[in-house]
């Protein structure tokens, strides 16, 4: 008998990608479909649609149904034994939603075996009441999100609630502007889904629940009791939402049931493969890479960072700006959260002005030019930002010693200024909040975990180092998220099969013989922490110049 292997996800907002670990979480194989190069018919730049309104971003959905299809092509022809696979599970952005039409749950159950996911007829247009997505890019919901904070008491109140205050991408204000906007649309779905939720679904060959982590994301959820809130269902989708959001949600290592016999036949799975639930990509990130004392930065098109801490006994009074999420392993713990728009995509558009669109040469910049960049603050938003809300544009300070910092009209900075201040403004935001987001009396972290595609870049990875004052590592694979989503099955596999009920995450790790693949990649200097510790009362004066600048326009 082979030994047992397990399938993790990753559907993100470039690409989906597939990853296989063996029982002590080794990497077997990895595959991905990167959605611009591989599904070009769809139009998307960077995985995604504007639409006609003001910030409207979508994904389409038949999108993901091929990119499903063509990365399980891609796994089996690269020799995986499908029939090993014991288990499934993963990751999906976080935020975005799938809206199902009546016709779904029938049409999942009797999928044919001879047909794609993707075959037209087959699933897509008839069990889908949207055809394309909302997803974590979107802001067009700032009427929807200011209503729900009225509906509640106020931004704080809603936080104490749900961990967040209302932001624009998540699930709740979404739902509430289809609604809203299309009315027909929503009296349609029988069913809602999120994208950590929509892909197990097609697994199961039913409408999966929604993992509790995942769920932190929508302001639809109180985060200390783990289930949804009467009051916010009804604010965002009236008291339809209920039946439409469907059971409460579910913790990760759970067993949702069996594969669906559309994969047995098709692909050929093991008819016992257990489907375990998906959870949030920065979730999934956090069970594949973190242990406690560690801060998880990803640098990905989104920039976030994840702090596992202990669970919360009183409301989260200080997340106002950043986010508590329940954790998807236990609910004896929790991750706090800080997560900006303007990551990958930001930093490229000055790679490319600066340097070409040539990392190497970005590099050099980058290491040519002092800390602080001559006292230069610079602040890149293309995208309307979530920390802080809503700014957006090009900002540039000259800050004076002991002054405060004066917008820069003519003097501007020259290439390797601009290099590295995106870099520095992007990772000093996240200095001067970290502090705010741990629980009091909490231990110095010891270890800086960065992941995404700008985790490969060594510069970045020193600045990193030296701005945040700790030890830089990275893992083995750079697919956290879907390696989590794999780990997470192996976790509801070994509950069902050695730990039982009751068997504990660390308790798994240690009886599987798991390994930490992780390598030590940049070491601080105390001298230029220094100069980066001296820089965060400047940056906080600069940045709440943005915010009144943005506010005034």
């Amino acid at each position: 008998m082979s030994s047992p292997l397990f399938l993790g996800f990753d559907l993100s907002t470039q690409q989906l990608k597939a990853i296989v670990i063996a029982e002590d979480a080794s990497i077997v194989h990895e595959s991905a479909v990167h959605f611009d190069l591989d599904l070009p018919a769809h139009g998307t730049t960077n995985g995604a649609l504007k639409g006609p309104d003001e910030g409207e971003v979508t994904s389409p959905v038949l999108m993901w149904l091929e990119a499903i299809d063509l990365v399980m092509q891609r796994v089996k022809n690269a020799g995986v034994d499908l029939s090993a696979i014991a288990g499934i599970s993963g990751a999906g952005q976080q935020h975005g939603s799938v809206y199902w039409s009546e016709e779904a749950e029938k049409a999942l159950a009797v999928m044919d075996p001879k047909r794609s996911l993707a075959d037209p007829g087959h699933l897509a247009p008839r069990a889908f009441a949207l055809p394309n997505a909302p997803i974590w890019q979107d802001s067009s919901t700032t009427k929807d999100c200011r209503n729900l904070e009225a509906a509640v008491g106020g931004p704080q109140v809603l936080a104490d609630l749900t961990g967040s205050r209302a932001y624009e991408r998540f699930t709740g204000p979404q739902i509430a502007r289809i609604r809203r906007l299309k009315p027909a649309a929503y009296h349609d779905s029988a069913r809602i889904s999120l994208v950590s939720s929509f892909i197990p679904s097609l697994f199961l060959g039913r409408i999966a629940p929604i993992e509790v982590s995942d769920a932190s994301g929508m302001n639809l959820m109180n985060v200390l009791t783990c289930k949804w809130d009467d009051a916010l269902l009804e604010a965002c989708g009236g008291p339809e939402l209920r039946a439409k959001i469907g059971p409460e949600p579910v913790v990760g290592g759970t067993i949702l049931g069996r594969i669906s016999q559309w994969w047995v036949e098709r692909w050929g799975f093991n008819q016992d493969c257990i489907i375990a639930p998906f959870t949030g990509d920065n979730s999934a990130t956090v069970v594949a890479l973190s242990a406690p004392g560690d801060a998880l930065l990803s640098l990905g098109t989104s920039t976030t960072l994840l702090l596992s801490i202990p669970p919360a006994d009183l409301p989260p009074a200080r997340f106002t700006t950043s986010h508590l999420l329940s954790h998807p392993t236990t609910l004896d713990a929790q991750i706090a959260m800080l997560c900006y728009k303007n990551g990958a995509l930001a930093r490229e558009q000055i790679r490319n002005r600066c340097a070409g669109a040539d990392w190497a040469r970005y590099n050099e910049l980058v290491e040519q030019s002092p800390q602080g960049s001559s006292g230069f603050m610079g602040f890149y938003f293309p995208l309307p930002e979530i920390i802080p809300p809503g700014v957006q544009g090009e900002f540039i300070f000259q800050c004076k010693d002991n002054g405060e910092p004066q917008l820069v009209h003519e003097l501007q900075p020259d290439a390797s200024q601009h290099a590295r201040a995106i870099l520095e403004s992007q990772f000093l935001s996240i200095k001067s909040r970290i502090t705010a987001i741990l629980p009091a009396h909490s231990p110095p972290l010891q270890r800086l975990i960065v992941t995404g595609g700008s985790s490969a870049n060594q510069t970045i990875r020193q600045l990193a180092a030296d701005v945040f004052g700790m030890r830089v590592y990275v893992a083995e694979s750079k697919e956290a998220a879907g390696t989590g989503g794999a780990v997470l099955a192996k976790f509801a596999w070994w509950k069902a099969q050695v730990g039982g009920a009751s068997g504990s995450f660390e308790e798994m790790t240690m009886e599987t013989g798991e390994v930490e693949r992780m390598r030590l990649v940049a070491i601080p200097k105390g001298e230029v922490t220094k100069v980066y510790d001296g820089l965060v009362d400047n940056y906080r004066r600069c940045e709440e110049q943005v915010v009144y600048l943005c506010g005034q326009a």
